[in-house]
């Protein structure tokens, strides 16, 4: 007797949605091998290819799209009947899978992340960064964590804290023989290290003078894409670095980094947690949003 199981059937729609084994992989934290095999399988006791695989893309078969479109709508009345029993439970238990970009993560890991980890120890999370922004929705998300002003209008939108700062920082050993900039033009005439987008555009350093915005195009000697190697270059003294707050606030207390510019660098929205609004949410659902709001309410009375 031939079965199937629902992770076929996600592992299915995983790999049509990215256009990718090892991205749809790491979506359901298996192997590659793993889920090719599993494909591999499906596709045996189908009779049927779902997908045509070269060695530079995969994309789905006539036979593969049409049992896609088929599968995907009876899977959300499943897993809609999945929630609406798991809303019962009294115990949180299961995975929530939540997406931020690397910053947000490092500011929310420990007062919310690791709290509710700590408060209801049978519940999974799955944290994926990434820069670029995604349908949380489309994706198998559960939550998502980006600045106020990136969230969609159609997400509920929870604030996890106050509004946020950049900081534009150097070693002490970088300005021992040289002079400190006093205004955003002043970087022309510094090494900086450069950051680049997840878009591959460079990042342009943004200032505020009243209500004007400034952007510099900073050069230096170094380009990297990830806010803690580019601490680590800074560090080291090969130049100026600008940096969410967050990220360097303990090493400016400490001493190992002076803070510049500071009356320039303007303030940006706070982070959110967002969701889609849900009829029957898991109990680990229920209780990830109540800490949030909880986390929200803390802050503010800061």
């Amino acid at each position: 007797m031939i079965s199937y199981s629902l992770t076929d059937f996600d592992a299915v729609i995983a790999i049509s949605r990215r256009g990718s084994f090892r991205a749809a992989a790491l979506d359901l934290g298996m192997s590659t091998t793993a889920l090719s095999n599993a494909i591999a399988k499906l596709e045996g006791q189908l009779g049927v290819r779902l997908f045509n695989r070269t060695t530079r893309s995969v994309s789905l078969t006539d036979a593969g799209r049409r049992f896609v479109d088929q599968v995907t709508p009876a899977l959300k009345d499943i897993y809609q009947a999945l929630d609406a029993v798991r809303s019962e439970q009294e115990t949180p238990s299961g995975t929530l899978r939540i997406n931020a970009f690397a910053t947000a993560a490092r500011e929310i890991i420990e007062p919310l992340i690791i709290e509710f980890l700590r408060r209801f120890p049978q519940v999974h999370v799955d944290l994926v960064t990434e820069g670029n922004f995604v349908d949380i929705v489309a994706e198998g998300f559960d939550f998502g964590i980006r600045s106020e002003n990136r969230i969609p209008a159609d997400m509920i939108a929870i604030p996890l804290g106050p509004a946020r700062r950049y900081a534009v920082v150097a070693a002490p050993s970088y300005l021992a023989h040289r002079d400190q900039p006093r205004v955003p033009s002043d970087l022309l005439a510094h090494a900086c290290v450069c950051t680049r987008l997840p878009n591959g555009s460079m990042f342009r350093w943004q200032f505020k003078d009243k209500d004007q915005v400034l952007q510099v195009d900073v050069r230096g000697p170094i380009t990297l894409d990830e806010a803690s190697l580019a601490r680590t270059a800074v560090m080291g003294g090969m130049g100026i670095g600008f940096f969410m707050e967050s990220d360097v606030l303990p090493d400016i207390e400490a001493g190992r980094l002076v803070r510049l510019l500071e009356e320039w660098t303007p303030t940006i929205s706070p982070l959110c947690l967002y969701y889609p609004s849900r009829r029957n949410p898991p109990a680990a659902f229920k209780v990830f949003v109540d800490l949030a709001r909880e986390l929200a309410r803390s802050s503010r009375k800061r």
